[in-house]
């Protein structure tokens, strides 16, 4: 993926943020279930800071340098 292309990183982060909110339902159907496993809810969350970061990283990689 070439870095610079603000079409790629924009799409990539639509992918990105649809996987970080289906997670997030994921996430609120295992804490309801009283029977989920802790270990997995956990590692969702892991996950869903993971994609968080990748986001925060992109939006940040689409702002435009300014010359000092």
């Amino acid at each position: 993926m070439d870095a610079e292309d603000p079409a790629l990183i924009a799409r990539r982060l639509a992918e990105l943020r649809l996987e970080h909110r289906d997670l997030d339902v994921a996430i609120e159907r295992l804490i309801v279930d009283t029977t989920a496993d802790e270990l997995a809810v956990k590692r969702l969350k892991k996950r869903k800071l993971w994609l968080k970061d990748c986001i925060a990283r992109l939006e940040s990689a689409l702002i435009p340098d300014e010359p000092a």
